[in-house]
């Protein structure tokens, strides 16, 4: 017999496929309207908030409380091949060039400390602390301190929060639209035994190898729904009440998923060596 805990599992599974789909039918559609604003020399700004299949990445109507999604969907010219894992031999990831950067800022260098380090966000409402894994999840906690030495993460806003089903604040795109990303990809990992429970720091991704800079603040228990495809890569320690009080207030026009109706601005990112 099927159990209620695995049917959730499987039909946010087959959801978050749905959704796949839909997304790089709009991206392509998205793609082609933007190039012809081009040629025209017309600006066209193609937006929406990337669906919890990305989770936390999607568009407008994409956004659900279903799943996570996030921003960088694979572009038609990205190698075929996924990012490379970590490679402990090396100390090296793998971090592919994927689409238009939303702040151009480069790639990471390849070598990485795979060490844990602490992430303070200053932001509007107050500073959020987590703790990072580096050893579990390296080339994502390279990825954060590169962007954070950057300032990539600088004056942007927390652009989606979902209050049903999964209970995340979404942020880390410049464009606050869902699908702004670093210009670059790499691997998933630390995703067996995934779980999301409250305080769960993870990437938003669009599928497979698809990490960019858009993470998720976990800050309800109701999550176990989530298929185990976003990387896991810290917790919060300090904060997450700044991001329950965000949540009680509810997102931006009613419903369970979209903006959230009181602003979350990042002012500052920063990483230290402390575990």
């Amino acid at each position: 017999m099927v159990s209620g805990k695995d049917r959730q599992k499987q039909l946010a599974r087959e959801h978050y496929e749905r959704q796949q789909t839909t997304r790089v039918q709009r991206e392509r559609a998205a793609k082609r309207t933007a190039a012809i604003g081009t040629t025209v020399g017309v600006l066209v700004v193609v937006g929406g908030i990337v669906a919890a299949a990305t989770l936390l990445g999607g568009g407008d109507d994409e956004v659900t409380a279903a799943t996570p999604t996030d921003t960088a969907v694979p572009s038609a010219s990205a190698p075929a091949a996924g990012p490379k894992a970590y490679d402990p031999a090396s100390g090296t990831c793998e971090y592919q060039p994927d689409g238009q950067a939303a702040k151009d800022v480069g790639q990471p260098p390849a070598k990485v400390a795979a060490q844990p380090a602490t992430m303070t966000i200053k932001t509007s409402l107050g500073v959020i602390e987590a703790s990072l894994d580096g050893a579990k999840a390296p080339c994502t906690v390279g990825s954060f301190q590169f962007l954070a030495e950057k300032k990539y993460f600088n004056d942007t806003k927390c652009h989606r929060l979902t209050t049903e089903g999964i209970k995340v604040l979404q942020c880390g795109d410049p464009t606050a639209s869902g699908s702004g990303g670093p210009g670059y990809r790499f691997t998933d990992e630390n995703l067996e035994g995934a779980s999301y429970k409250r305080g769960v720091l993870a990437m938003a991704n669009s599928g497979p190898g698809t990490n960019g800079s858009q993470f998720f603040i976990v800050y309800g228990d109701e999550t176990d729904s989530l298929p185990d495809s976003y990387t896991p890569f810290g917790t919060i320690t300090k904060g997450i009440e700044l991001v329950d009080q965000v949540a009680k207030d509810g997102v931006e026009g009613g419903g369970g998923d979209g903006p959230p109706k009181t602003a979350v601005d990042i002012k500052d990112v920063t990483i230290t060596g402390k575990s």
